[in-house]
């Protein structure tokens, strides 16, 4: 007797539908750290539709240049065997086995691989889309689109020398030895360097790329949110984002946490009351040209001495040295031999 197969039922129509469900347009919100990335960041991720993510996940600027060519299965192990150990990985609750199963299977460059990553977390949400917040992946925008080729970017401008005085804060920009007394200076000309490299690589994507300034986001934030909305697509409610909250946008990621507990906090501006006149006047030599270019008003005027020309040659000195730095990270065997001693502690 010969016992009837059982019946398998082919997946309903809605099954099919889910699992081949093309996710929208990924958005990266990017721009010099202290510009407020996160704040924008937080507000998409409280207007709903979008992967809730807590983490930069620095995949192009820190992980990836580590491992070399991710053709070769032996790197792409190696990327996962880093990725695993850090905090990047540790926050997203995607399942491991499942993960590192697709990305032997599949990954072939820094773009698959955090593809890959946030559509896992996206659709583990049931969300629509995903978005992604490293400041640094600035510098690597066209890198991203060409590997990412739906990516729309999103680049937030500050006022720089609101940002310098909290890189300074921060301590995040290290000067060489006999620049030591000159932290807040050399911290503008790295926020007119990468904010420059980041309007250059982006107005070369045309549609995909946009700009928002963060007084504005601060000061009529309906307007820059509803603006940004057309841009990329998406319903960025306001008074949905203020009720949701996530993260920086209920209590602010500020360096002066100090002005915050007291009730003096003032995230626009503060440069006018921070600066000595001495220090103001060096810092718009060096970058005020431009901070009008960005239409800041400068606060003094501009004054050319002996003085000046060496703040220029500081800056050009500045400026060849994270050129250079950029070129041998991304474009050298070297480069990535120096990024495999990166710490993995993220």
């Amino acid at each position: 007797m010969t016992l009837p197969l059982p019946r398998i039922e082919p997946p309903s129509l809605d099954t099919t539908m889910n699992q081949e469900r093309k996710l929208k347009q990924p958005v990266f919100v990017l721009g010099s750290p202290r510009s407020g990335t996160t704040l924008l960041y937080h507000m998409l991720l409280s207007a709903g539709g979008f992967a809730v993510y807590r983490s930069e996940a620095k995949v192009f600027d820190l992980v990836a240049p580590r491992c070399g060519d991710l053709h070769l299965r032996r790197n792409r192990q190696k990327m996962l065997d880093f990725w695993f150990q850090t905090r990047m990985f540790q926050v997203s609750g995607v399942n491991r086995e499942e993960f590192q199963t697709k990305i032997l299977a599949e990954c072939n460059n820094a773009g698959d691989f955090l593809r890959i990553f946030m559509e896992q977390i996206a659709r583990s949400q049931n969300a629509d889309r995903w978005a992604e917040c490293t400041p640094e992946h600035l510098l690597y925008m066209l890198l991203i689109k060409r590997e990412i080729p739906d990516a729309q970017f999103v680049h937030i401008i500050r006022d720089g020398r609101d940002v310098a005085l909290s890189l300074q804060k921060q301590g995040w920009i290290q000067p060489f030895p006999w620049d030591r007394d000159k932290k807040l200076l050399v911290a503008g000309v790295y926020w007119e360097w990468m904010v420059g490299r980041g309007r250059l690589f982006g107005h070369s994507l045309g549609a995909n790329y946009t700009e928002v300034r963060y007084e504005d986001l601060v000061s009529n934030p309906r307007m820059a949110l509803a603006q940004l909305g057309q841009f990329i697509g998406h319903d960025l409610d306001y008074d949905r984002i203020q009720k949701v909250a996530i993260g920086s946008v209920g209590e602010p990621n500020t360096s002066f946490e100090a002005e915050y507990q007291e009730g003096d906090f003032r995230s626009v501006g503060r440069w006018r009351n921070s600066f000595s006149n001495r220090d103001l006047s060096a810092f718009e030599t060096l970058v005020g040209p431009f901070l009008q270019e960005l239409q800041y008003p400068l606060g003094v005027p501009h004054n050319e001495n002996q003085k000046a020309q060496a703040l220029k040659r500081m800056r050009l000195l500045y400026r060849l040295y994270w050129d250079s730095k950029l070129s041998i990270k991304v474009n050298t065997p070297f480069g990535r031999l120096l990024m495999r001693s990166a710490p993995a502690d993220l």
